[in-house]
């Protein structure tokens, strides 16, 4: 009874001394993953015909811009900082709260 009391007693103290970076790193997308993400809804708004060839040019210069900006922050260092994530990361929210604005705005890219 009191090795199993210790073996808990053990896993609780290991379980808190797991750095706050690597628990908030879990709940954070990977870069790839966001911008695959996100290249998708462009290509299916296109398909879809819910954004136009100049929304659809738009969206994916700013797609662009970002990948580049990741490129050079991973040039830069060994590695993306967690400020250069924080960035990136906020410059995807604003591209895809702009894809979601293009995609609902009913300018549809067919003409009657």
């Amino acid at each position: 009874m009191k090795k199993i009391a210790l073996l808990i007693a053990g896993l609780g103290i290991a379980a808190a001394t797991v750095p706050a970076a690597s628990a908030q790193q879990a709940n954070w997308w990977g870069i790839n993953q966001r911008q695959a993400q996100l290249d998708q809804r462009i290509d299916r708004g296109v398909r879809s015909g819910q954004l136009n060839r100049r929304e659809a040019a738009r969206l994916r210069a700013e797609f662009r811009s970002i990948a580049n900006l990741e490129y050079r922050y991973r040039r830069s260092a060994p590695g993306l900082t967690m400020a250069e994530r924080r960035d990136l990361d906020r410059r995807f929210d604003v591209l895809a709260r702009k894809i979601r604005w293009e995609r609902r705005d009913w300018d549809r890219g067919y003409r009657r």
